[in-house]
């Protein structure tokens, strides 16, 4: 058995304005995670969308300019290049939320998994896709997720890094995606042990149907979707947040780490950069995964049917 303890960076960031260059953007992230690796950490994680402002929240007309907020092909080259050779230098390994823009032009809210040689291991794309294709009217802010990214195509499969660095089962998710259990049980049934989830979460709902939900709602939420699933999955989860005011609209932070019984290890008391640490052991996960959560012994998938058949709701009569 390989390394199966290590110290995790969770790497919260304020707010990115739509003006900051990418570059700026680059060196900032490297500065964290090299404070991650001085501070013995081997694996950063970084918020969804680390690179831009959440552009989503407009509605903006020039095919140019959205592709602007994209990464086309190789992430690892180009403008991102300086903190693929940060960990590599290093030793510390990050996952990285970006917009991704594939040779054959599709569009996807992605996040990769890095190791500590600089190589890609693992990639997501955002399967859970909240808001909406058109415009809202009557509201300052949009959420047009729907607009710009297609519905992720790659699935949930868990992975193994390498046992030299992390021994262990890992999943990610992006955002809107925690709030979803099913995709953190297909990622279970896999012997998942971390699940590794960022965020850019605004502070106030939009004002549909007449109802507002306030920060303090939200930031439950979010905590709520994190822990319930550590939980009952019986892992390790990882939510981290891009916070702050961004180009005038508020995010919430509260970027936390929890354990396999659903208790915070750390959580973030700012709204600004801000970086969390753990000692993670994947073998707090076993205890779980062998008692209450022993799926082979107490799951009864020949009643859920209905899970995988059915999409919308169906009232009874």
């Amino acid at each position: 058995m390989g390394i199966r303890k290590f110290k995790l960076a969770a790497v919260q960031i304020g707010g990115i304005q739509r003006a900051t260059p990418k570059e700026e953007t680059v060196q900032r992230l490297c500065k964290l995670l090299n404070e991650s690796a001085d501070n013995g950490a081997t694996l950063a994680v970084f918020p969804e969308l680390s690179l831009t402002s959440f552009f989503p929240r407009w509605l903006i007309e020039d095919q140019e300019e959205i592709d602007s907020f994209f990464e086309k092909g190789d992430i690892s080259k180009g403008v991102v290049k300086p903190l693929f050779d940060a960990a590599k230098e290093r030793g510390c390994g990050f996952v990285l939320g970006y917009a991704e823009l594939t040779d054959d032009g599709h569009r996807f809210n992605t996040c990769v998994l890095v190791d500590n040689q600089g190589q890609v291991v693992q990639k997501y794309r955002k399967a859970h896709l909240p808001g909406y294709v058109e415009p809202t009217e009557g509201i300052k802010w949009q959420q047009l997720e729907k607009k710009y990214f297609e519905y992720g195509d790659l699935g949930f499969p868990a992975f193994r890094p390498n046992k030299e660095w992390i021994d262990g089962i890992m999943g990610m998710l992006i955002c809107n995606d925690r709030r979803w259990p099913e995709a953190w049980r297909v990622y279970a049934l896999q012997g998942m042990e971390i699940c590794f989830n960022g965020y850019n979460t605004t502070a106030d709902g939009t004002a549909l149907f007449n109802k507002v939900e306030n920060k303090e709602v939200r930031m439950y939420h979010s905590d709520l979707s994190t822990k319930s699933n550590a939980y009952c999955n019986s892992c390790f989860a990882v939510s981290v947040a891009k916070c702050g005011v961004e180009d005038d609209q508020e995010l919430i932070a509260g970027s936390l780490i929890v354990d396999p019984n659903g208790l915070v290890i750390a959580q973030a008391k700012t709204e600004g950069d801000e970086i969390l640490y753990a000692d993670i052991d994947l073998d707090e996960t076993i205890s779980g995964k062998q008692k209450m959560f022993d799926f082979s012994r107490h799951r009864r998938p020949e009643l859920y049917g209905r899970l995988v058949s059915q999409k919308g709701a169906i009232p009874i009569e």
